[in-house]
């Protein structure tokens, strides 16, 4: 028990380092392929120290609701990031997780931040609030059903975290096979989507009518901001992580830690290399084209659910 506790404190302590430098590589990479400098990966660190100095600015008609929501999207990501463990050695504390458990998690923190959005009176912050339960509710058919494959592949009944693990480490050589391929661009789309980037969502936008998870967390400063900024870096490693070792469980069962999280980091880069240049290729939809990407996402993990049986 000690040492499954222990175990849970260093991966908690080691996410939330690296959790803020993939979005700093996003950025860099877009900087350099543009020809532009651009700013240190590092700038999400001194951008989260920045929001921690600064004073809240609340509205007068805010409520609990609006107070509570930044550390409960906060919570629930660090919770979620939490039941997926990133190396073999980290496995003790998984027994009782669930894939269905994480998915249900992000629903509650994004339920807070709906809520808050519409707290302040706030006609943007209602309009992002609207926009973001909308397109999360597109992309979750996908995800439910990826969640689903995987756990008819590994032959178990249950979205059990540790069942669907064993299975992905004991058969890595299912890691480049069309099922994972498939799974493996879908849950790419839904990552997109999930975390607001292009080309469902532009993170950099000040344009209101364009804003879909901005224009949600519009009135909030400070460290409430800095919070829902380190959520949601959270969110994205979350989804990054099952990537890396479900359906590319490669390196995960090394005996060495030391390797086996320098393998898991490279993956991780590899995911983030691959959303920085879907960024570069694409544009931002129109909202009403939002739902195309959605069913394109859904389609792939249906092909993808239908060759894990067709295969068998």
């Amino acid at each position: 028990m000690i040492e499954s506790v222990l175990k849970l404190i260093f991966q908690v302590i080691f996410i939330l380092l690296i959790a803020p430098i993939f979005t700093g590589v996003i950025k860099k990479i877009k900087a350099k392929v543009q020809h532009r400098i651009g700013a240190s990966v590092f700038q999400p660190y001194y951008d989260l120290m920045k929001l921690f100095k600064k004073d809240l600015v609340v509205s007068s008609t805010a409520s609990w609701i609006y107070n509570l929501a930044p550390y409960m999207y906060f919570v629930t990501s660090l919770v979620a990031m939490s039941c997926l463990p990133v190396v073999h050695q980290l496995t003790g504390f998984t027994f009782f997780t669930d894939l269905l458990i994480i998915v249900y998690l992000f629903v509650t923190g994004r339920i807070f931040m709906a809520l808050a959005g519409l707290d302040t009176g706030s006609t943007f912050g209602g309009m992002g609030s609207s926009r973001e339960m909308l397109v999360s509710a597109l992309v979750e058919p996908a995800l439910f059903l990826i969640i689903i494959t995987v756990s008819a592949r590994a032959g178990v009944a249950s979205t059990n975290v540790s069942s669907i693990y064993e299975f992905a480490v004991n058969h890595t050589e299912t890691a480049f096979t069309p099922i994972n391929i498939l799974l493996f661009a879908s849950m790419l789309m839904i990552l997109i989507a999930e975390t607001s980037r292009i080309p469902v969502d532009d993170p950099s936008t000040h344009l209101e009518l364009t804003m879909v998870h901005e224009a949600m967390v519009l009135e909030y400063s400070g460290r409430q901001l800095a919070f829902i900024e380190l959520g949601t870096y959270l969110k994205q490693l979350v989804f990054m992580t099952f990537m890396a070792n479900i359906l590319i469980p490669i390196g995960f069962n090394i005996e060495n830690i030391f390797l086996s999280l320098g393998i898991y980091l490279l993956k991780i880069l590899v995911i983030t290399i691959l959303v920085a240049l879907v960024e570069l290729n694409t544009v931002k939809l129109r909202l009403y084209s939002i739902p195309n990407f959605a069913a394109i996402a859904f389609i792939v993990s249906v092909l993808g659910f239908l060759t894990c049986f067709i295969l068998k």
